[in-house]
């Protein structure tokens, strides 16, 4: 037989839950819908932040607009106790929506280079900012079960991994208190719809950009003994850049290098004087960072020196933009929530647990990283059941994101990502 805590804890659950649902058919599905249709481009979110400030308002919090340019922070005080933070990303992508969802986004903006470009919803913001809504909402109207300041923030720029930083140049915590935890929501639409993935670790990698000016000594393509070709130079920079990981790094330590840009010359019976390589580096330790980096460096310079260039012509290694650190999940901070969420919801409300398969970056880790805040990036499934088993049966694929397919069930990725919200804050926040 129930005790009194426990039905006491099953009735407060079953009625946030019965909340939440009622909410998102009067408020969260035509956000969610406007939101869709309605994409930005990175720190051009002018009307998505606009809105976004004006239903956080609408819930009874104190908000401020245009930090880090278009980042919008909503603060409701309630009582002593400590601050926490709950970020959710805003901007769209330049891609022309084929979804077919009868809200499929239509929209064209101009690009910071005034390129007109189509713009799409394609890796589930829409979900994050509608999520954040409907905390905001169910927090505010809770505010007899926790004690503390909740700061939920609306963060421009994820896509061009820059808006977490100009948050933070812009002096974020000084102005608004630093947060004791940080939490972030992800849709994943690799993952059952309504389900919840929260790694104990890295859930995300780290990123540099390097760029490689290789000099050479240009001639004639006819005759090519008398000058220093960097085509072929670069070539042999490329191929043996890919030993630093096959050969240097441990085999499970996750690493990658990618050459993803290769630039030389003008015309085919010209060998050029330079070629200039862009690499996209990814690692989730500063070990192997510091080693993929020094190594990078080390085999440019060494493949030039083997191709019998003077000093004074061996390539420039640099470091371009501002490096992203992995994001790492505080583990005790997970095993914590996880403990929360499987009381609450049961085991049932995780995703099959599956090994990460790519090294993809987040600039969630800026708001953590310096100085350290324990925190705990969490996902939402966001595609039926049903879809991944016709796609095993060999019926359609299930777009991935950042594919102008793809596309998120909304209501049970909203919904979760509400109530495991909810659930979190409360806990840490609680009196």
């Amino acid at each position: 037989m129930m005790g009194a805590f426990a039905q006491s804890a099953y009735a407060a659950d079953s009625e946030l839950k019965t909340a939440i649902a009622k909410n998102y058919q009067s408020q969260l599905k035509p956000l969610f819908e406007y939101f869709h249709q309605n994409p930005e481009l990175s720190f051009m979110e002018t009307n998505t932040a606009a809105r976004l400030a004006k239903e956080l308002r609408a819930a009874g919090f104190e908000v401020t607009e245009g930090v880090g340019k278009t980042g919008v922070v909503a603060i409701l005080k309630n009582g002593a106790g400590p601050l926490v933070m709950l970020r959710a990303d805003m901007d769209g992508l330049p891609l022309e929506e084929k979804s077919g969802l009868p809200y499929a986004s239509k929209v064209q903006q101009k690009d910071p280079d005034g390129k007109m470009q189509h713009v799409m919803h394609a890796c589930g913001h829409d979900v994050h900012i509608t999520s954040l809504v409907g905390t905001a909402v169910q927090m505010a109207a809770r505010k007899q079960q926790w004690s503390g300041t909740l700061m939920l923030i609306g963060q421009p720029a994820e896509e061009r991994v820059g808006g977490a930083a100009a948050m933070m140049k812009d002096q974020i915590w000084k102005r608004f208190g630093q947060p004791k935890y940080a939490l972030a929501f992800h849709v994943d639409s690799g993952s059952e719809a309504g389900k919840i993935v929260a790694e104990e670790g890295s859930p995300y990698s780290g990123v540099d950009t390097v760029e490689i000016t290789v000099h050479g000594i240009g001639t004639h393509g006819a005759y090519p003994h008398l000058g220093k070709d960097p085509v072929v130079i670069g070539s042999q920079i490329v191929l043996a850049l890919q030993t630093i990981v096959t050969r240097e790094v441990a085999p499970r330590e996750p690493a990658v290098i990618t050459v993803g840009s290769f630039h030389s010359g003008t015309k085919s019976n010209i060998i050029s004087d330079q070629a200039k390589l862009q690499l996209s580096v990814r690692s989730e330790s500063k070990e192997t960072r510091a080693l993929l980096l020094s190594a990078i460096k080390r085999v440019a310079l060494n493949t030039a020196r083997a191709a019998g260039l003077p000093e004074n012509l061996l390539p420039e290694v640099v470091e371009v933009d501002t490096p992203t650190p992995p994001t790492l999940n505080d583990i005790p901070l997970t095993q914590h929530l996880k403990k929360v969420w499987t009381e609450k919801l049961g085991k049932d409300a995780f995703a099959t647990p599956k090994m990460r398969d790519g090294m993809g970056a987040e600039d969630f880790p800026f708001f953590v990283s310096e100085p350290y805040i324990p925190s705990v990036y969490f996902s939402i499934g966001g595609t039926p059941k049903e879809d991944f088993e016709r796609e095993s049966k060999g019926g359609p694929a299930v777009p991935g994101h950042h594919s102008p397919l793809f596309k998120i069930t909304p209501e049970p990725a909203v919904r979760a990502g509400v109530e495991a919200s909810v659930i979190a804050l409360l806990d840490l926040l609680k009196k």
